[in-house]
């Protein structure tokens, strides 16, 4: 059994009560890595400020930060809820998930006088990536409905196979102004949790490698490249920063990168353009 195995085992193995304690870690640490991405004024003292005693003493960056900040902490409370009863995701979720990720952070004259608002999706045809993909706004509510559909009616794949393919297509069909990464990354995690497998950080440190994976997909339609990613990152998630931490017990190495071989590669070949 490799390291990556050994993680999911562990994740599998533990009570409600332990996977809080690691969660307490995990939402910090998620949060500072998911908005650095985005945003560089992002600093892991200020998040974790913002989480345990609601304020940021001393910030002097723009106030957007801390708001986006603020958000990943409502929003963490709001899934945990959720979490407990395994809702699925819904159309009605994403929004919701969007409305409390982005609110107060939406640029007055990028987006809000072009009528763009936090928790709805796009009204204009904003791209992504080097080869601008995007779905038209008219499509935007009937392509994630599929995606939703196409993940839901493939759970007899591997949890981490199915999670790749949704975050890949929720980018890639981009259906917001703005926020896309931060309420597809979120997203990919509730999926995951659901599913009896330990969430993942994209780490800051490596979003020239997450950005190559999602551009081979908008490039190719091929899906290994951040199924490999996600295997590494929840590596990296679990043996090099939070268990250590915790003081909870390492693992062996060795692991195959071949473990999102599955179901899903068919699936995701007979998407098409639109």
């Amino acid at each position: 059994m490799g390291k990556y195995e050994e993680i999911v085992d562990m994740w599998r193995g533990l009570s409600a009560t332990g996977v809080d304690v690691l969660m307490d870690n995990f939402r910090v640490l998620f949060a500072y890595n998911s908005n650095k991405i985005e945003n560089s004024e992002t600093e892991y003292h200020d998040t974790r400020e913002i989480f345990e005693n609601g304020r940021a003493i001393g910030f002097t960056g723009n106030p957007r930060t801390l708001f986006e900040i603020g958000n990943q902490k409502l929003c963490y409370e709001y899934l945990k809820k959720k979490l407990d009863v395994r809702e699925p995701i819904t159309v009605g979720l994403v929004l919701e998930v969007h409305g409390i990720l982005t609110s107060g952070t939406y640029d007055e004259q990028r987006y809000i006088e072009r009528g763009e608002r936090p928790g709805t999706f796009k009204k204009h045809d904003y791209v992504t990536g080097k080869a601008e993909v995007g779905s038209q706004p008219e499509d935007v509510e009937k392509d994630v409905a599929e995606l939703l559909k196409e993940v839901y009616g493939n759970e007899d794949s591997t949890p981490l196979l199915v999670a790749a393919y949704f975050h890949l297509r929720f980018e890639y069909i981009h259906p917001f102004a703005d926020g896309n990464g931060r309420v597809g990354r979120t997203l990919m995690n509730y999926y995951l949790m659901t599913h009896d497998h330990p969430p993942v950080i994209v780490h800051d440190e490596d979003k020239g490698r997450y950005y190559r994976t999602l551009e081979k997909y908008d490039a190719e339609e091929t899906i290994d490249g951040m199924c490999d990613f996600l295997r590494e990152q929840t590596e990296k998630t679990w043996t090099e920063r939070l268990w250590r931490s915790e003081g909870v017990g390492g693992t062996s190495s060795g692991a195959p990168m071949s473990y999102c071989v599955g179901d899903m590669g068919s699936v995701a070949g007979t998407i098409r353009r639109r």
